[in-house]
């Protein structure tokens, strides 16, 4: 073959000469060999050949694809020790810089090495993971048609070396994780040439992705996921509080976020108030130009993509295991993660059923069953943001999980006989604050259906919040406040006190028990900031507040505020408003065990009136003890 070799700065002809391709392996084989005997020219040309920083002439491509083809036949001759400057040589070549010809040989040449010593595999490896994200001079050009078809070749051959790799060497799975996770992108600069670092990330990110649903992902398609999930993270926390909060600490949260927010509609690409219902804590035109937040905002997105197709493959279920996993070890301990966990909300979308479902009922037990105060707060936290915001979750389900939660703060009340104490009790005030809050944006949904109604209408709600541990008065001032008004509407609970809020967002008592992590106010499914995550996946699965119907509220127009101060009287974990001038109970000369056995048995129907059931018989509420309404309000 006739070449030019750059040695030692000079160039140097070589005579033509015809190798077969054994021949030409045999020569390699002496080039490897003679190194060890003193003899290195033929080794330093054979390392030349791997070095070009320059585009190539075709004679020079043709001597690259045949000298890598001739390596990976005498790559048992390869050592570390005598070789080290070829290896890195090999190791440190890029597709992106070669045609199909030169980057399948070097693919080759990479299974081969890795095949041939145990030494090799993190090296050959790390090679091809290096390759998952294009040299930066490379992006713009990517983004062109004819880029595109550069980067599928070159990402298909990375991928089905990778997949060579395991299959001859199956404990490669591991390592290959462990890389993948090393090289992930985690330096994520506001300077210089932003849309190539996006970009780049991007890429690497759709490489993990195409592992976890790719041919082995039975070996490394969960920690995938997870190392996803964990960017996903690392950029939410990178965004701080400052980026976002605005201080309406004197706004109540229900308030905030019906506030107008014409300034960032404005601002927002002509969207017509898109985000008019976006809480003023929370702004998104607050973040700006943030690179992070866009770069978040577009992995997400990726994100939700690729679970839509697992979903359309029927692998959800499998990949949710995954998700759920990690949210547990992860988001759910991450100290007010901004972000991140819309990919759980929208996993759950995809399948209401068995995602959703599992979901709430996995975070109810880490409530009920954890160890960690911290921890049981937070997934309480969770459950409340998810049950009031998840569109997709059924009436039903909700008031299931309300009765689950119900009937834990009972049993902790029946425990307890001590007095209000925010820090003691803090996962009791946040399991109150979270029944509340969901029953908020619940309540109306919940009456309308008479099963429902039944079923919330037994919840004992009066000997929990009615308890002289007191959570009406430790709980959010602005949730206690919503909640009340629409339970005195529904006649679900009313209270004999008079609460002054003066629309406060907090109190003394409810940042006692949130504690330095402020988890009394952690509405963790809040709305989403992120503009194209929300608008295209979010935003259909989601409640907001300005679309709550309430209970005092009509479908015409909403009834006139009112005070929330009412007498009540507590019957077998009901509450009912007591008439002015009624009597006891015992003034009314009834059984208290028959009244309390006939209330679990009452029925209300617009046909019969108030009445309850009574040893077979069908008889009136006395007049003095009857709730103040009429059927027909109902």
């Amino acid at each position: 073959m006739g070449v030019e070799l750059a040695h030692n700065g000079e160039c140097h002809e070589m005579e033509d000469v015809n190798f077969s391709d054994s021949e030409l392996v045999y020569h390699v084989r002496d080039a490897l060999i003679s190194v060890q005997t003193g003899d290195s020219d033929s080794y330093h040309q054979l390392v030349g050949v791997m070095h070009h920083s320059e585009r190539l002439a075709p004679d020079e491509v043709a001597l690259l694809v045949t000298s890598l083809k001739a390596l990976s036949g005498a790559v048992s001759y390869i050592d570390n020790v005598h070789h080290d400057s070829l290896l890195n040589s090999i190791f440190g070549m890029s597709l992106w810089k070669y045609g199909p010809d030169v980057m399948d040989a070097l693919l080759e040449l990479i299974i081969a090495l890795a095949a041939s010593n145990g030494k090799y595999v993190d090296s050959c490896l790390d090679m091809l993971v290096s390759n998952f994200m294009p040299p930066m001079y490379l992006v713009n050009t990517l983004k062109q048609p004819r880029g595109l078809a550069k980067k599928e070749q070159v990402l298909s051959r990375v991928h089905t070396a990778l997949e060579g790799i395991v299959d001859l060497i199956p404990m490669a799975a591991s390592r290959l994780s462990s890389v993948v996770v090393h090289r992930m992108p985690t330096t994520f600069k506001k300077d210089l040439q932003k849309d190539h670092l996006m970009y780049r990330t991007e890429v690497y990110v759709e490489n993990i992705l195409r592992l976890e649903s790719g041919a082995i992902r039975e070996f490394v398609g969960s920690r995938m996921l997870m190392a996803v999930v964990d960017m996903l993270i690392e950029l939410d926390v990178a965004i701080g509080w400052d980026d976002i909060l605005q201080d309406d600490s004197c706004k109540g949260i229900f308030a905030i976020e019906l506030e107008d927010a014409d300034e960032v509609a404005a601002d927002d690409d002509n969207d017509e108030n898109d985000y008019a219902e976006l809480p003023r804590t929370l702004n998104r035109k607050s973040l700006g130009k943030n690179i992070v937040a866009d770069l978040l905002d577009s992995l997400m997105v990726q994100t939700f993509e690729h679970l839509e197709s697992c979903a359309r493959n029927k692998r959800l279920g499998e990949v949710f295991e995954t998700l759920l996993d990690s949210f547990m070890l992860t988001i759910l301990n991450t100290y007010k993660s901004k972000f991140a966990q819309f990919v759980m909300f929208y996993a759950c979308a995809l399948d209401p059923e068995k995602c959703g479902v599992k979901f709430a009922n996995t975070l109810v037990d880490r409530f009920v069953c954890s160890d960690n105060a911290v921890t049981r707060m937070s997934a309480v936290a969770y459950l409340a943001s998810y049950l009031a915001r998840a569109k997709f979750l059924s009436a039903a389900f909700v008031a299931s999980t309300l009765k689950r939660l119900v009937d834990w703060c009972l049993e902790y009340c029946e425990t307890q006989n001590g007095e209000m104490n925010p820090k003691a009790h803090r996962v009791f005030y946040s399991g109150c604050q979270a029944i509340m809050y969901v029953l908020c944006f619940r309540m109306r949904s919940l009456m309308d259906v008479p099963r429902l109604k039944s079923q919330l209408l037994v919840m004992p709600l009066g000997p929990v919040l009615k308890h002289k541990l007191d959570p009406l008065k430790v709980c959010l001032p602005s949730i206690v406040e919503e909640f009340l008004k629409q339970a005195k509407a529904a006649y679900l609970l009313t209270t004999s006190e008079t609460f002054i809020f003066e629309d406060l967002l907090e109190s003394d008592f409810s940042r006692d028990f949130g504690g330095l992590e402020r988890l009394d106010m952690f509405f963790p499914f809040d709305p989403c900031l992120l503009k194209k995550c929300d608008r295209g996946y979010i935003r259909p699965n989601f409640v907001y507040w300005k679309h709550v119907r309430t209970t005092y509220g009509s479908d015409e127009e909403d009834s006139s505020d009112e005070d929330i101060t009412e007498d009540f009287v507590v019957v077998n974990g009901e509450s009912f408003m007591e008439e002015e001038g009624a009597g006891s109970l015992d003034e009314q000369h009834l059984d208290l065990d028959e009244f309390d056995y006939a209330m679990n048995k009452m029925s209300i129907t617009p046909k019969n009136g108030f009445t309850y059931r009574f040893g077979g018989e069908q008889m009136q509420m006395p007049s003095r003890i009857r709730p103040s309404t009429t059927p027909e309000s109902l």
